[in-house]
């Protein structure tokens, strides 16, 4: 099975560390790392090194210009890794493409998919960033989603707004 992961943050990274190690490490799976963001940023201090220590591979980066995070900036940014991952995708099949989070590289990245019919695994869809972008970022990736995986301090939050009810 062909799948691939994609990761714009060290965030992100962290939470998908230890995945990536378990897919690279599995036969069954054929395992590719897609980065962008901040993890090729100076600004942001370049963790792609810590991807590479990790001796991650990775398949393909996808350079964006994060030097100003005015609302034209994003959407120039959003435009040009959606087009980036849309001609990777052409040439790249996958059966499936793993997503973390609420950033809008990744919401780029789902549409890509979606479009593409690569069936999207979203993790940590369901949580809330109160006053945000990102939080509509987050439900839009779900939407596109085939597969969801909330984080386990998610359901507890819900089962204890539950229970008070």
């Amino acid at each position: 099975m062909k799948v691939g992961v994609f990761s714009g943050s060290r965030s992100e990274y962290g939470l998908l560390k230890e995945l990536l190690k378990l897919l690279f490490k599995d036969t069954f799976f054929k395992t590719d790392f897609i980065v962008s963001g901040s993890h090729l940023s100076k600004k942001y201090g370049l963790s792609v090194k810590e991807i590479l220590e990790d001796k991650i591979s990775i398949k393909k980066k996808i350079v964006l210009d994060l030097k100003l995070s005015t609302a034209f900036d994003v959407c120039r940014n959003f435009s040009n890794i959606n087009s980036k991952i849309n001609k990777f995708f052409k040439t790249n099949k996958y059966d499936a493409l793993i997503l973390l989070g609420d950033r809008y590289e990744s919401l780029a990245v789902a549409i890509a998919a979606y479009i593409n019919r690569i069936p999207i695994v979203h993790i940590h869809g369901g949580e809330k960033t109160e006053d945000s972008l990102d939080d509509n970022y987050r439900h839009a990736i779900s939407k596109f989603s085939n597969f969801h995986f909330v984080s386990p301090f998610t359901n507890k939050k819900r089962l204890i707004q539950l229970g008070e009810h």
